[in-house]
């Protein structure tokens, strides 16, 4: 896996390739940053189903239950299939924006 930290967010690449497996090493090593928020970038997987991005959705519900934000990035996956407890965006820049908008939304005790 690779880390890339910024201001205010860790981005989360898989260096192998396997979407489902990045899901289940992710959730195992969640309290190693379950105080950041996070954006898991997994654009290199192309057209993603909806069963392997559900693979995230105990880590999303997890992190998020933390008052922090998880944000999964892919261009591919029909975004009106998404459920509600996953946030997907189709880019890097949305993904920071959205955790702005999030850590706005937190502050104000929302």
């Amino acid at each position: 896996m690779k880390t890339e930290e910024k201001d205010n967010y860790i981005i989360l690449r898989d260096e192998r390739d396997d979407v489902e497996d990045f899901a289940d090493f992710l959730t195992r090593i969640h309290d190693k940053f379950k105080d950041k928020n996070l954006v898991i970038d997994i654009q290199k997987y192309g057209q993603l189903t909806l069963d392997e991005l559900l693979k995230f959705l105990k880590l999303s519900i997890i992190h998020r239950k933390g008052k922090k934000s998880l944000v999964i990035v892919n261009d591919t996956i029909n975004i009106d299939a998404v459920p509600g407890e996953i946030h997907v965006v189709p880019t890097l820049q949305e993904a920071e924006d959205l955790i702005g908008l999030e850590e706005i939304e937190r502050d104000l005790g929302f």
